[in-house]
């Protein structure tokens, strides 16, 4: 009994930490004090909320964010599950060398990741092509190469879970190896899919070292350098105090998180409760 209650404990001490910054900036989300304090409440407002359509480098910064998050988790997961797929129907050595191989930019710095890719696009724009070619293509790399990993790790245990039968059985009953992968495999493995998916907007939306050596001009920030939210925060803290505006931002997505985590959460205990009821039909 002491240890449940201290095995409670702890796990509320951990969420506490981790969420209570969070909604200390909720909070002042609505009132419009330039800084958060004990003594800064200057009352309950939804202005900062309304001059949010206001601020044109936050909005523009929050725009090519969500863009270059999309197309780097869309890549990311095309080529993460192809590679998972691929390796797991490959032979035991040359799949143990995929995994190993897989994890290590997961274990590695992203500072090693972000200056070896600087270098090599670099080398390429000045020795190959002859021009700086540092720009929106070049961080989709950065980042697809950043995320692709995770996504590897995130199908990899669902097609280990996955009964191989049901391949060999559909290639019997006369599909052709590609209608059996999309019949079979990718619905098997459509939840590792998924999460490696919003699992790869995740590490776009906060990267800030990768962003930083690989962007250049493009994007709703064209000519300048492509601003997003992590490296538009970092370069107004340089100057001055983050705009008030952004804790209604910072809001907003913690909301949208919380909403998207809660709709999961139901389907998926909606569709458990539906096959429990299917199975206790069924043996009935």
């Amino acid at each position: 009994m002491v240890k449940k209650i201290l095995g409670q404990c702890y796990i509320w001490l951990i969420m506490i930490f981790m969420y209570a910054p969070v909604m200390l900036l909720v909070i002042f989300s609505f009132t419009n004090s330039k800084i958060i304090g004990a003594n800064q409440w200057n009352g309950f407002t939804f202005q900062l909320y309304a001059d949010l359509w206001h601020e044109e480098e936050l909005l523009r910064a929050l725009g090519n964010t969500i863009i270059i998050a999309i197309c780097a988790a869309v890549v990311s997961t095309v080529l993460g599950t192809m590679g998972a797929i691929g390796a797991f129907y490959s032979r035991r050595k040359m799949r143990k060398t995929i995994d190993s191989v897989t994890q290590i930019p997961i274990a590695n710095a992203e500072i090693v990741m972000a200056l070896s890719l600087t270098l090599l696009f670099v080398f390429v724009g000045q020795k190959i092509i002859g021009h700086d070619i540092l720009g929106f293509w070049t961080l989709l790399i950065g980042h697809t190469v950043l995320a692709v990993p995770f996504v590897y790790t995130s199908v990899k245990p669902k097609l280990e879970q996955m009964d191989q039968s049901l391949y060999e059985a559909a290639i019997d009953l006369g599909c052709t190896p590609r209608q059996a992968l999309n019949k079979v495999i990718i619905p098997e493995v459509m939840p590792g899919i998924m999460s490696g998916f919003f699992l790869s907007i995740t590490l776009s939306l906060d990267d800030v070292v990768i962003t930083e050596f690989t962007r250049g001009p493009g994007l709703l920030s064209e000519p300048g350098s492509i601003e997003t939210l992590s490296t538009y925060i970092q370069s107004v803290i340089k100057r001055s105090a983050i705009p008030p505006a952004a804790r209604a931002l910072v809001s907003l997505i913690f909301l949208s998180v919380v909403i998207g985590v809660a709709v999961v959460t139901i389907v998926k205990s909606n569709k458990a409760s539906k096959l429990v009821a299917r199975k206790g039909h069924f043996h009935g």
